[in-house]
């Protein structure tokens, strides 16, 4: 039972680009989507992430021009948009330290408990950390040079795989969000297509933040959905080894 109920829901969502404006629309489903997408997986439960539910018509407004017009935002009931906070990589590091001394409170930690502490006092700083001048990140390349020269070993070197892996994380929550929507009735589209710059101006966002998608919800029109579903083989893309 589950699996057919999966398997619908895995089948309604379809990126629909033309929505209804006059079906009736519950934003407290957005609310809860992006509640669930909360617990998605991510890296080391650093959740460096932050969700934006618009419902304020002006800032929609402007997210429908930084989305260069596009009928997906232009007609959606609400937008919500998806951001990584790399730079809230030590906001999030002592919140995971907190949450380990308070769970371990009076107790005698054992080997296992200790590890967990250093992962997060040393291994989450030698991931993330960042300076301007290079510093961290030729520290990282050598010591994974020669730690992985012979033996498997985490190869996050330098700005750009960290931002990969939170873009990975917060692209998790996102497909959460879909997939919860689709499971309440409801339709949605995922964009890449927009000002990245001007939409961080919008939600006077930093400029270490950074934009991961925008995700239009309502009630899809037929005529939303272009075409068929079609995908490459699945010969083609998946493999028994």
């Amino acid at each position: 039972m589950f699996t057919s109920t999966f398997q619908s829901i895995v089948d309604r969502r379809r990126s629909v680009r033309i929505f209804d404006n006059n079906a009736p629309f519950d934003e407290s489903v957005v609310s809860k989507s992006i509640a669930l997408s909360v617990l998605s997986a991510n890296s080391s439960n650093m959740q460096l992430w932050e969700f934006y539910q618009i419902k304020t018509k002006a800032v929609h407004e402007a997210l429908n021009k930084a989305c260069m017009g596009q009928s997906a935002a232009k007609t959606a009931s609400q937008l919500v948009v998806f951001v990584t906070r790399q730079d809230k990589w030590k906001e999030r590091v002592q919140w995971n330290i907190d949450k380990l001394e308070k769970q371990f409170e009076g107790k005698e930690l054992t080997k296992k408990d200790l590890r967990a502490f250093d992962y997060y006092k040393k291994l989450m700083p030698l991931v993330y950390r960042y300076d301007s001048f290079g510093f961290n990140t030729l520290l990282r390349s050598i010591i994974v040079f020669f730690m992985g020269f012979n033996k498997p070993f985490l190869r996050i070197r330098n700005h750009g795989d960290q931002r990969v892996m939170c873009h990975k994380s917060c692209a998790l929550a996102a497909q959460t969000f879909m997939l919860s929507m689709a499971s309440e009735g409801y339709d949605t589209c995922p964009m890449e297509g927009f000002d990245s710059d001007l939409v961080k101006k919008i939600l006077k966002l930093p400029s270490s933040a950074e934009i991961n998608m925008i995700i239009a919800c309502g009630i899809g029109k037929p005529e939303g959905i272009y075409s068929e579903r079609v995908r490459v083989p699945n010969q083609e893309v998946i493999f028994e080894v």
